[in-house]
């Protein structure tokens, strides 16, 4: 399995493309922006894209879904307490960001311990709402796709339309720190980290 990063979108949000290195079948995660990015990096590792899947529903995290979408014709996967907030520009709040107003109809919706495969990986969905009612992280092997859940050193912002401080460090203690000490998170934004750092580390979950 490889994990590619692309820091997508005027918004640098981390689009994450994971493909098994023995089938090259592969998902796109959080496509924010920069699509012909994205594409290339694709063509470029002979990735055949079977879903594109979004942690949340902000405007930031699918700036290029539906251009992505109409290029790679795969179907869209989000959680299902995101449908309404997806489909809709001023709750997603891509009306007011940079890319103008984006509102998706997904092709799936995910819950809660939902798996899906690429090649022999499983990919384990992991609910973890606070940042939106649907927020999820990714488990895949010994790694962890959390989103604008948990970032180095901080968590996601929980002031916006649906979020809630206590759901989500009650997400992340009951359902991300409870995994292996030396599981890589790959968060939404910024710099990768691990489980045992932000249980030392991270101020809000002291």
């Amino acid at each position: 399995m490889k994990i590619i990063r692309i820091p997508a979108g005027i918004y640098a949000v981390n689009c994450y493309i994971v493909y098994s290195t023995e089938t090259q079948e592969g998902i796109v995660v959080d496509p924010g922006g920069d699509v012909e990015t994205i594409l290339k990096s694709i063509k470029d590792n002979n990735i055949k894209i079977k879903n594109i899947i979004l942690t949340h529903g902000h405007g930031d995290h699918i700036g290029a879904v539906l251009d992505l979408k109409e290029k790679l014709d795969v179907p869209v996967l989000i959680h299902k307490d995101d449908l309404i907030m997806i489909q809709d520009a001023s709750m997603n709040l891509s009306s007011s960001m940079a890319m103008g107003a984006v509102e998706i109809k997904p092709d799936e919706l995910l819950k809660d311990r939902d798996t899906l495969e690429i090649g022999s990986q499983t990919i384990e969905v992991i609910h973890t709402p606070g940042h939106t009612p649907g927020c999820i992280s990714l488990k895949i092997g010994s790694y962890l796709i959390s989103g604008d859940t948990l970032f180095k050193g901080s968590i996601g912002r929980t002031d916006l339309m649906g979020g809630d401080f206590d759901q989500i460090i009650k997400s992340i203690k009951e359902k991300l720190l409870v995994l292996n000490d030396e599981t890589i998170v790959l968060p939404g934004h910024g710099d990768n980290t691990t489980i045992l750092a932000e249980k030392m580390y991270n101020p809000y979950l002291q």
